[in-house]
């Protein structure tokens, strides 16, 4: 096997797990969005204004995105998807609870740091060969795709914090 081969392989496998990983959130969020308030009461209860059209948005991001990177399609946007829909819950939910994920009350931030990484390596390093990308022949150079990625992803995340989230304040003790 090539170098390039080898690289395309580990492109495309961390590619189809993240984003089949990415859709599967998604597609459990939709059926929850669908079936009444629970997920927009909980994005409520995180202190995201208009949690309705919160829950919507995180989930159609993570449909349309998730299904986006297993094609390899706009890999840049696709895995800032994964970077944005991570640093929002870093951010809202999980940084409190400290660095592991089995923490309690809430689940560390191992998980979506990690989301997070993976999402802007992918978006830099791009598709690779077996991709719907390099079928339409769509192609920047690597720091231009970290560049997008990083924007696009972070960025998003903390446009959608700043306009959206406020956080709950803590009730007074004593």
């Amino acid at each position: 096997m090539s170098d390039t081969d080898a690289l395309n392989v580990v492109l495309l496998v961390l590619r189809v797990a993240t984003g089949v990983m990415l859709f599967a959130h998604g597609w459990v969020h939709l059926k929850r969005v669908r079936s009444g308030p629970g997920v927009a009461n909980w994005f409520g209860s995180l202190g995201m204004r208009q949690p309705v059209l919160n829950a919507w948005m995180v989930t159609l991001v993570e449909l349309v995105g998730g299904v986006m990177l297993v094609l390899g399609l706009l890999t840049p946007i696709s895995a800032a998807s994964v970077t944005g829909v991570a640093v929002v819950a870093w951010i809202t939910n999980h940084w409190k609870a400290g660095f592991f994920v089995y923490n309690r009350p809430t689940e560390g931030w191992e998980y979506v740091m990690i989301l997070t990484a993976l999402g802007i390596a992918l978006g830099t390093f791009g598709a690779g060969e077996w991709s719907l990308d390099r079928a339409f022949d769509i192609e920047w150079e690597t720091a231009t795709n970290f560049w997008v990625t990083l924007v696009a992803g972070v960025g998003g995340a903390l446009l959608q914090l700043l306009v959206f989230w406020r956080p709950p304040r803590a009730e007074p003790t004593g």
